[in-house]
């Protein structure tokens, strides 16, 4: 199975969230947890504990873990073999963007099942090109994985080489839209290759249309993003993943408060139709 072939599956089963595991240490500290490896290991696992047998898609930030060096990065190998044991599909946000040797090299370290960091889709960055990502795309053709590749960020200084004109009179995050489209063309139900826009935008300034593939829409809860703005960005684009973190891990430590909150953002972003999950109520 292609990873486009495993999500639709997983959002059919488990509804469209994506909850991220995002160890700062003040969250750590929330939880009166060490700012240490031995704190991160016990704030990711109860998290895994908490939601990952019920949610589509968990997504580690890596930051959170390497900034612990190499206990981190085995905490966050832990992470993600226990997330995916659950049944959870695993996004690692890595946002890795670079060219040749060094691209492949990213593509193997995530992509490749034979790596210890091993996951489901990473994110990446295309503002190098978005052929320089060409390693990352043969490895999710190669290995059945999936990519998400940044393109519209809520961040001001993210519209300054986004929002930026093509000598054809396309903005650069359109010319991204349409390339990873045309990567993702007559593929079914989902291509493998999707995009990261904000939940958080006053306005889509790109065409989604034709994507056919999946959407990440980080932002909400937290950073202000409700379903209303999911629905008002996406309206009932398939494979949209809104993304919520702050607002489920702070209710933490307790794994059944954890639980009870990632349900209700859940239920807000999932109606129960006959034989299948559409993403927003009716």
């Amino acid at each position: 199975m292609t990873f486009g072939d495993r999500l639709d599956a997983a959002i059919r089963a488990r509804g469209p969230l994506c909850i991220g595991i995002d160890p700062h240490a003040s969250l750590l500290a929330a939880w009166d947890l060490p700012v240490s490896a031995a704190g991160l290991e016990r704030f990711a696992l109860s998290c895994v504990e908490a939601f990952a047998d019920e949610t589509a898609v968990i997504k580690p930030q890596s930051a959170f873990f390497e900034a612990f060096g190499s206990a981190g990065i085995a905490v966050l190998e832990r992470t993600v073999r226990a997330a995916r044991s659950a049944g959870a599909l695993v996004l690692l946000d890595v946002k890795r963007g670079d060219i040749g040797s060094t691209m492949a090299a990213y593509a193997h370290a995530y992509l490749d099942p034979s790596s210890p960091l091993a996951v489901d889709a990473i994110t990446i960055t295309p503002y190098l090109g978005v052929g320089s990502l060409q390693p990352a795309f043969d490895a999710v053709q190669n290995y059945g994985t999936g990519a998400f590749v940044v393109t519209v960020t809520s961040n001001p200084e993210g519209a300054q080489v986004q929002r930026a004109r093509q000598p054809d009179g396309r903005t650069v995050a359109q010319a991204v839209v349409d390339e990873v489209a045309a990567r993702n063309a007559g593929t079914t139900p989902l291509g493998s290759l999707g995009l990261v826009v904000g939940a958080t935008l006053d306005e889509l300034t790109a065409d989604l249309t034709g994507l056919n593939g999946p959407i990440l829409a980080p932002g909400v809860g937290a950073q202000g993003g409700t379903p209303q703005d999911v629905r008002r960005l996406f309206g009932d684009a398939p494979g949209v993943l809104p993304s919520v973190s702050r607002d489920v891990l702070r209710a933490g430590p307790d794994v059944d408060a954890l639980r009870d909150v990632a349900r209700r953002y859940r239920e807000q972003f999932t109606y129960h139709g006959v034989g299948q999950v559409h993403p927003y109520p009716q």
